[in-house]
């Protein structure tokens, strides 16, 4: 084992001193001993009843005769970070994430690793540490959070909270109302609730086959989420006696099913920036080229918030992500010979797997789309290009045509929508937001929110080199490569420009000849770093763009 390195021989006694001063006995130091990667904290909803899974796991891990150390990790709250400079420090967590993980691993030499995420940054930071260390690893992420349902049948969730604030400033809802949500949207802990970026990558957790069955759907706070955490301790230890690391589950077939799987959920934005920076972590090809391809064929066979009616809960009582699988592995989209954490195939996982409820789950010769619901677009705004949640766009939108209003910051173009300044058929720009020119890529929930609240969703477009909130719908287009501040085409974009945008044919262009773009780039000058000092100045030094993952070089 590699703990062997730590625990036996004579010259290792000093070493089992040090864990005998914390109460380890050598019966204990004899088994294999699994890290445990917990980010519990009072700050994220969906990480704040992780102690409780911890327990489970740890349980699960005795009993299979093993031992079970546990270690802290950071994590950021996308909401709360939201709309001020905090959130310039969320994308740039995924890589501290994966680096202390690391750090842990090695340092102490561990035979395997159970991850423990909740949200957003933190899913893919843990499952780029688990490639990376490949040793034996596991995924239990925290569940979704309840959605709320109010007295005239609506459903609520974290999105309506921020479309409730467009509204009230549109003069829509009264200041009672937008208390009323803010008071109930969020019921309890969980990753919050619709099929924004934590649930989206919980969900392709199970898809990628580093989760046990029922991971990305079960709520957070069933009881069945504690059974599957105990499970999850007893299969770790199966994994090590077995040798199953996550190089013998993250093969190109394992991407490209997880792509089947986004497609047919109809996941956020940020899975395509997460699933490229983890394909890097485990050496597998994968580009935005094969993104398209996957949404070519795949249907789109849930509209879960933002793009429709349900939420995660609704998708668990459907039967979950195993059962969306089953339909994909028969209707020949999925590879079921791909091996999984259980140590079977997904194919043999999903045996006897039933859809409940048809209007959440279509079928592969019934779907909302016969497109996937993540679309990459190209053209002289994005010749890298750029990425839209399809599935949330309305259909009056999938091709558009306006004047673009442009913004140096996600903060002047709040302003100005909040200023009544958007007209219908307006193309909102919001530029130097990208990786390097945050730097962090902030997310843009604020403004889309604020679009949507005032119910200009179906008229005005939004294009950013920044990303979007899972919890985003409309007509935005985000990670737009290269970004402004690399001097990518978006930093040449005036007031007034026209911007066409055919997401079915993939196109985004800007209505001006090679010429004018070339004479402009001449005059285009390199902007001073926003960011001079601390861990955002190196972070903004080394990241790459949007369409290479936004990793460190």
């Amino acid at each position: 084992m590699r703990s062997d390195s730590v625990t036996k021989n004579a010259e290792r006694a000093p070493h089992r001193s040090l864990l005998k001063a914390m109460g380890y006995i050598d019966e204990e130091l004899q088994r294999p001993i699994i890290g445990i990667a917990n980010p519990q904290n009072e700050i994220i909803p969906g990480h704040v009843h992780l102690d409780t899974l911890v327990e489970q796991i740890k349980a699960g891990i005795r009993m299979a005769g093993g031992t079970p150390v546990e270690f802290g990790t950071i994590g950021v709250c996308d909401g709360i970070a939201m709309g001020h400079e905090g959130m310039k420090y969320s994308l740039a967590s995924r890589e501290l994430i994966a680096d202390s993980c690391e750090t842990m691993a090695m340092a102490h030499q561990f035979d395997g690793m159970v991850f423990v995420p909740g949200c957003d940054k933190i899913i893919p930071g843990m499952l780029m540490a688990a490639a990376r260390l490949n040793i034996p690893s596991i995924i239990v992420t925290a569940g979704p959070m309840l959605s709320y349902t109010t007295a005239d049948g609506r459903s609520l969730d974290l999105n309506s909270v921020f479309e409730a604030v467009g509204a009230y400033k549109a003069g829509k809802i009264t200041e009672e109302e937008l208390a009323f949500c803010e008071d109930h949207a969020c019921p309890g802990c969980g990753s919050c609730s619709g099929m924004f970026t934590a649930n989206s990558m919980a969900c392709l957790c199970e898809a990628i086959g580093l989760a046990l069955p029922g991971n990305g759907t079960i709520p957070a706070v069933y009881a069945e989420r504690l059974r599957l955490a105990k499970k999850a301790g007893l299969k770790i230890v199966e994994l090590v006696k077995k040798g199953i690391k996550p190089s013998d589950i993250l093969t190109p077939t394992a991407f490209r099913n997880a792509l089947a799987v986004e497609m047919a959920l109809g996941c956020s934005t940020n899975t395509v920036l997460h699933l490229t920076a983890l394909a890097k972590e485990a050496k597998v090809r994968f580009d935005l080229a094969l993104v398209n391809e996957m949404s070519e064929r795949v249907p789109n066979l849930c509209r879960l918030a933002p793009a429709g009616p349900y939420h995660v809960e609704d998708l668990y009582r459907a039967g979950g992500v195993q059962a969306v699988i089953r339909q994909l592995i028969d209707a020949g989209y999925y590879d079921g010979s791909a091996l999984t954490v259980t140590g079977a195939t997904a194919d043999e996982n999903t045996r006897g797997v039933r859809v409940f409820d048809r209007n959440v789950i279509r079928p592969c010769d019934d779907p909302y789309s016969p497109t996937g619901g993540i679309a990459v677009l190209y053209g002289n705004i994005a010749p890298d290009g750029a990425v839209v949640k399809r599935s949330a766009v309305a259909q009056e939108m999938l091709v558009h045509r306006g004047l673009a209003r442009v913004f140096d910051s996600e903060d002047e173009a709040i302003a100005a929508i909040y200023g009544g300044k958007i007209n219908p058929g307006d193309v909102v720009v919001i530029r130097y937001e990208g990786p390097r020119g945050g730097p962090g890529m902030r997310e843009m929930l604020g403004p889309t929110s604020a679009i949507a609240g005032m119910g200009l969703d179906k008229e005005v477009a939004l294009i950013t080199d920044g990303r979007f909130s899972g919890a985003t719908r409309g007509a935005s287009i985000g990670h737009v490569s290269p970004e402004a501040a690399a001097g990518g085409p978006i930093a040449l974009l005036r007031e007034g420009d026209i911007i066409s945008i055919d997401i079915p044919a993939g196109k985004i262009n800007a209505e001006l000849t090679d010429e004018e773009l070339a004479a402009r780039r001449a005059e285009w000058k390199e902007p001073a770093p926003k960011i001079t000092k601390g861990w955002m100045a190196r972070y903004a030094r080394l990241v790459s763009s949007a369409s290479d993952g936004a990793v460190l070089r």
